[in-house]
């Protein structure tokens, strides 16, 4: 039999877990700012790989050497509020909203691919050529812009006059 005591004794002080996860969090925050433009329904199989590896590094430096339940709810419940005051700040500052999210980059004018924003980016041909179909536009000849906009989304302008496919 286990000892219920022990299982929610930490040896951390709970202030220390909050300060540890409130710095694993902008760190992270900040990385994810910065390396990438993708909604979680777009996030490719190394998108993936990547953010599940991540959680799994970061975990250790969040708990330090506690291991307890509270030490895990404590945790949890800093990242949630933190998740939560971040988003508010977001929605009451333009300044926060600038430095959380990346700006919209433009991928095609006038019906030609800016490869080095593609690249840059990390959006290969195809998958910019599938948003120019699916905006019902035979090729990027028929759009006036392409962009890649900051939750992820492919957004096509068709020229003037342009046909639909």
């Amino acid at each position: 039999m286990f000892g219920l005591d022990a299982m929610f004794q930490t040896d951390v002080p709970l202030l220390e877990l909050v300060v540890r996860t409130v710095l694993v969090y902008v760190a992270f925050l900040l990385a994810m700012r910065i390396f990438g433009k993708r909604e979680v329904g777009q996030l490719t199989l190394p998108d993936l790989v990547l953010v599940l590896l991540a959680a799994n590094a970061l975990q250790p430096a969040m708990t330090g050497p506690d291991s307890s339940v509270t030490g895990a709810v404590v945790i949890i419940v800093t990242m949630f509020v933190l998740n939560y005051l971040v988003t508010q700040a977001r929605a009451r500052s333009a300044r926060i909203e600038r430095l959380i999210t990346p700006p919209p980059t433009l991928l095609a004018v006038d019906g030609a691919w800016i490869r080095r924003n593609l690249r840059k980016e990390g959006v290969s041909l195809d998958e910019a050529e599938e948003a120019v179909r699916q905006a019902s536009l035979p090729d990027v000849g028929h759009a006036a812009r392409v962009m890649l906009e900051s939750d992820g989304r492919i957004s096509v302008i068709p020229r003037a006059g342009a046909s639909a496919a």
